[in-house]
């Protein structure tokens, strides 16, 4: 007996922006606004600090864009040609945006390197109050994303600008020692610093959007705790070729064969309903796949990924 079955946990398309969008929205104007603010203050301050900022700051504009466009996709049903819908549209843009993120870094060691070899005199009072004016905008953007942290795509957005208060203060920090001390090299060493910032916040982002893009199992699943919590369900024999991977942010999918006893079809469907009701409660696996085995594992198997998990009652 074979049983095929699939739950149907799928979310619908809202007229509405999400909150998580408006705020993508007013946040590339304002971002807009403070690259064109840092790039004309960089160019009058002769400030690599401000200049290296402003790359970064604009660096966030197709970040955005990619962002919320991602938002608009995910929400689209599945069709005849997408029939997982589009929930990865969110993983993609944080996998493009991390990888924008580590040009940007390579571009701003480049700059600081050219401009510790040849220093020039930097107008400190440009960089204190363009440093504000960023703290305030970059700060007020990542307060406003806070409550979609756990979507990755917004996640990477979210970093994204907490790293660039976090430079903003090395700026103004940056622009108090110069003014006191004269220190030149203080401007591109910070600009060197906020590079390294910048490689840091993508690191993590590609890392993880890259394992869900290859299909690995989230990060917070044991395979073999999923596996025991299939083999507790009473009537459930042994389970293989499980197969666990991330569609989009908390939605996660599982396909595995379970060998039952002979019973009927009744018998069977309330078994198959209290092993999705467990994937469901106990680790989030709303999208299942479960194929019922009467026999034991024919000889022509394929691979095994992991061995069989066997109940000890069988």
């Amino acid at each position: 007996m074979l049983m095929h079955s699939h739950s149907r946990d799928h979310g619908h398309v809202h007229a509405h922006d999400s909150p998580g969008s408006r705020v993508l929205k007013w946040s590339m104007a304002a971002t807009l606004g403070l690259v064109v603010a840092e790039l004309v203050g960089g160019y009058l301050g002769h400030s690599i600090a401000l200049v290296s900022d402003a790359v970064h700051n604009l660096s966030d504009v197709p970040t955005l864009v990619i962002s919320w466009f991602a938002l608009r996709w995910a929400k689209r049903p599945a069709n005849s040609e997408k029939t997982y819908g589009y929930h990865r549209a969110g993983i993609l843009a944080a996998f493009t945006n991390a990888i924008l993120l580590e040009l940007v870094a390579l571009f701003l060691f480049y700059e600081a390197y050219g401009r510790l070899r040849h220093p020039q005199t930097v107008r400190d009072d440009l960089m204190i109050w363009i440093s504000l004016a960023a703290l305030a905008v970059n700060g007020g953007i990542t307060l406003a994303l806070l409550r979609g942290r756990r979507d990755l795509n917004l996640r990477s957005v979210l970093i994204h600008n907490f790293g660039d208060a976090l430079s903003n203060v090395g700026i103004l920090a940056g622009a108090l020692v110069i003014r006191s001390t004269g220190a030149n090299w203080v401007d591109p060493a910070i600009g060197a610093a906020i590079g390294v910032l910048v490689l840091w916040s993508s690191y993590g982002v590609l890392k993880e959007s890259t394992h869900i893009l290859l299909e690995g199992l989230p990060r917070d699943m044991m395979l073999e705790e999923v596996a025991h919590a299939i083999l507790r369900v009473p009537g459930v024999q042994e389970v293989h070729d499980i197969h666990i991977w991330t569609l989009g942010t908390d939605l996660h999918a599982l396909s595995c064969h379970v060998r039952i006893p002979d019973m009927h079809m009744e018998e069977s469907e309330k078994l198959l309903a209290d092993i999705r009701e467990r994937l469901a409660k106990e680790f989030r696996i709303t999208h299942t796949t479960i194929q019922f085995e009467r026999a034991g594992l024919p000889r022509s198997a394929g691979y095994f990924m992991p061995e069989p998990y066997r109940s000890p009652k069988y």
